[in-house]
């Protein structure tokens, strides 16, 4: 029987288009900071962008390292090609404006709320620093709806690696085939599921993946079909 149901993070509750907003505040802010108003902003979060997520990429499945140093060199990484420092408080800055500008998608909370009604166990599996986690689900207002919270911090690696399936597995007390994860990337959050034995969800508004839905058990549009899946898994 179903007991436990966990989420990713960023592309999952939160939507790609509010951490784009996110992230242009934090380069207009640094920019700010170090004297450097007169550079595009927009300009200066595409090569962020584009250097982060080369990073990420790497990081993939790898032993973790802090997210806070990889965003940091990578912006000092930008900052020697256009000639300005990276101002001491970046990583406040980050979460200042993380809280100030993450938007949930419109079906988020109520997803919550409901599953939460079900007596289901709540949790969240992410590739976050725990400060970074804590204080965007605190400033959403989600934070307490969750019975767990498992990092890439906690567990010492970053997905699709088992590590953080397994942690969070052990903290909500429940088996693997007890569990479902839901999340918006196929290579790392239904393959790391899968790995241990969870069932898997994955979020795609726009079938953007859908030559990578062979991944996962369930495919769907939005979070509240995810409800449904859960109510007719309780069943059997």
């Amino acid at each position: 029987m179903l007991k436990a149901v966990f989420f990713d993070f960023v592309g999952t509750l939160i939507t790609k288009k509010g951490e784009n907003i996110t992230h242009q505040n934090i380069m207009r802010e640094v920019l700010r900071k170090a004297g450097r108003s007169e550079l595009d902003y927009l300009m200066v979060w595409g090569e962020y962008e584009e250097e982060t997520g080369k990073r990420f990429r790497e990081l993939a499945g790898k032993p973790y390292v802090r997210i806070r140093d990889v965003d940091t060199e990578a912006l000092r990484k930008i900052a020697e090609r256009h000639g300005f420092t990276v101002p001491e408080d970046f990583w406040e800055i980050n979460i200042s404006m993380h809280e100030r500008h993450g938007e949930l998608f419109p079906d988020a909370l109520e997803t919550l709320r409901s599953l939460k009604a079900l007596s289901l166990h709540l949790g969240i599996i992410t590739d976050s620093d725990n400060d970074y986690i804590k204080a965007h689900l605190k400033a959403l207002g989600i934070y307490d709806l969750f019975d767990s919270i498992t990092t890439c911090e906690d567990a010492g690696f970053y997905k699709p690696h088992p590590a953080p399936f397994m942690l969070a597995l052990e903290r909500a007390g429940v088996r693997p085939e007890e569990a479902i994860y839901v999340g918006d990337n196929p290579a790392k959050d239904c393959v790391g599921a899968k790995k241990v034995g969870m069932m898997s969800v994955l979020l795609d508004p726009g079938a953007e993946r859908r030559e990578l839905w062979r991944n996962c058990d369930f495919v769907v549009s939005g979070l509240g079909e995810v409800v449904e899946i859960v109510k007719g898994l309780m069943k059997k």
